[in-house]
């Protein structure tokens, strides 16, 4: 990790490669969130993509770690309106604001809104998973086969 990045766990930062960030503790590609999760028992991934994401485009799938991700939505669909709820949802459901949080969205975008509404909230190793699920839209306008969770090959399922 490199200097400005806001984690004060030094074992995540000087164990696995974080992109500093402003406001939050930092990007991950989605590999590096895998092995985070693998390697921290204590990892937990939130998935920040409304409702109809999870249920129609699907989810990480992190039965082989024997975790689930948390499901929280940043903004409620179909408003997309800013979630009111989140940082208290999350707040009264991880207690210790010393776990790591892994936030990933669609692309990369809300996750890092949510990072730094969390870290703002006190929790110390915020981490945004860089291309999201389905990453950016490749040269056909479609996502989910360039860069991000599903490209990576990381285990996913739909519901």
């Amino acid at each position: 990790m490199k200097a400005g990045a806001m984690s004060k766990d030094n074992k995540i930062t000087d164990t696995f490669e974080v992109s500093p960030a402003a406001g939050y503790a930092g990007d991950v590609t989605p590999a590096v969130a895998w092995k985070i999760l693998s390697e921290r028992n204590d990892a937990v991934l939130i998935d920040v993509r409304t409702r109809a994401e999870w249920n129609y485009v699907g989810v990480p799938d992190l039965a082989g770690l024997d975790k689930k991700p948390g499901l929280v939505e940043w903004q409620v669909f179909p408003s997309m309106q800013v979630n009111p709820e989140f940082v208290g949802a999350l707040s009264q459901a991880l207690t210790d604001k010393t776990v790591p949080l892994l936030f990933l969205c669609r692309s990369g975008v809300r996750s890092v809104a949510a990072a730094k509404a969390m870290s703002a909230a006190g929790y110390s190793t915020c981490l945004n998973v860089a291309d999201g699920f389905e990453g950016p839209l490749d040269a056909q306008g479609k996502r989910g086969a360039t860069r991000g969770w599903k490209a990576a090959g990381l285990p996913w399922r739909q519901t």
